[in-house]
């Protein structure tokens, strides 16, 4: 199979799609892989190591989607690129359709088959190739917060974990998964006063074993919303509808009463944000001001730290796309549930278009759900 990487043309996108140890071992197992020029630059892996994993380089992107039978890429096509895919090309990437109807009306009108990373999911419920990438913004989450709360971020001028005599500050984290679990363990390692709240009391009782005494866990309700949310310095959101789109918790009214200066990082922004007055902003203009509180909404966070996260991300995802290529689409999704529970569009052989075939995906946009079979 030719598996094509082009380079990321999002907004301050360095990520790209796979390392050269990635590449090696798809050559090694007699697939073909074809690099754009200087993909991996901005990860800090250059052509000549492509080159001598096997790699062939292509000259320009359009070259790229024109001859791989496989997309690999980090995020969503952009619209530049919508008019690049092919029917029966197979995309395989993070692609959060629920808040993005046009993306959505593309892909099915290319007759693209996409399999999204962040729904490839285990029989136990995990996401193993969206886990990496939740880690890393879990972990950004905090630090980033803390920047802006300094006063030169345009914060309160609050210092994250105080000192002796003045009281750290609060951060309050909505959801105990994995962005919320890391975003966590950072805040506490930073000394900060530290709220979780979840609708799942084995995450929280694990979070309060973990970390007892350190922290509090509360149930996520809107009493208890309102109990904290005000009086946050840092609100961190970590809610995860896998596949559809994230529920809103918090509400303009809590963010009108939250403190001057105060900071919002939503890391569910790219599945529509918990918070009411957050919308997807850019690593180029990561903030803005509602209410007196600044709001960071970029949608690719890890974007920022392209070299770990390029890394990490190879670590999870090469063992679907060795599947995909050695054993052809069908036969793949087929034998390995995981990989058909990440199918989002699905275009069958012989048809013109796609049919969409994750369900949160279809309730968030009212479309039709058409089930792989």
């Amino acid at each position: 199979m030719i598996i094509g990487v082009p380079k990321e043309i999002k907004a301050q996108e360095y990520r790209v799609g796979m390392v050269p140890g990635g590449v090696k071992s798809l050559v090694q197992a007699d697939q073909h892989v074809l690099m754009e020029k200087e993909a991996g630059e901005g990860s800090g892996y250059h052509d000549a190591e492509y080159e001598a994993a096997g790699a062939e380089i292509a000259k320009s992107a359009t070259e790229v989607y024109e001859r791989a039978e496989m997309i690999v890429k980090v995020k969503e096509p952009q619209t530049p690129e919508y008019e690049m895919l092919k029917r029966g090309q197979i995309l395989f990437c993070y692609l959060h359709l629920a808040p993005e109807p046009e993306l959505t009306r593309a892909l099915i009108d290319r007759g693209v088959n996409a399999i999204a990373l962040e729904t490839i999911q285990l029989d136990d419920g995990t996401l193993p190739c969206l886990a990496p990438m939740s880690e890393i913004a879990g972990r950004m989450a905090v630090q980033i917060g803390a920047h802006y709360l300094q006063r030169e971020g345009g914060g309160a001028g609050v210092l994250l974990g105080g000192v002796p005599g003045v009281t750290p500050a609060l951060v309050t984290i909505i959801g105990a998964g994995q962005v919320g679990s890391n975003a966590t363990r950072i805040a506490v390692g930073m000394n900060a006063r530290v709220v979780v709240l979840d609708i799942d009391l084995q995450k929280l009782a694990r979070l309060d074993e973990l970390y007892a005494g350190r922290l509090i866990t509360s149930m996520s309700d809107p009493d208890q919303m309102e109990r904290f949310v005000p009086y946050s310095h840092l609100l961190i959101g970590a809610v995860l509808h896998p596949g559809g789109r994230a529920p809103v918790l918090v509400t303009e009214e809590m963010v009108k009463e939250m403190r001057r200066g105060s900071v919002i990082v939503d890391v569910s922004v790219d599945q529509g944000g918990c918070v009411e007055t957050i919308h997807p902003t850019t690593h180029e203009e990561p903030t803005y001001m509602v209410h007196d509180v600044i709001h960071y909404g970029v949608s690719n966070m890890p974007g920022a730290v392209p070299r770990t996260s390029t890394q990490a991300l190879t670590n999870a995802t090469l063992k679907y796309i060795h599947m995909i290529a050695g054993e052809g689409l069908e036969h793949s999704l087929e034998n390995h549930p995981p990989l058909a529970r990440g199918l989002n569009i699905y275009c069958p052989v012989g048809e013109g278009k796609g049919r969409v075939a994750c369900e949160p995906v279809a309730l968030a946009q009212g479309l039709e759900y058409s089930p792989y079979s």
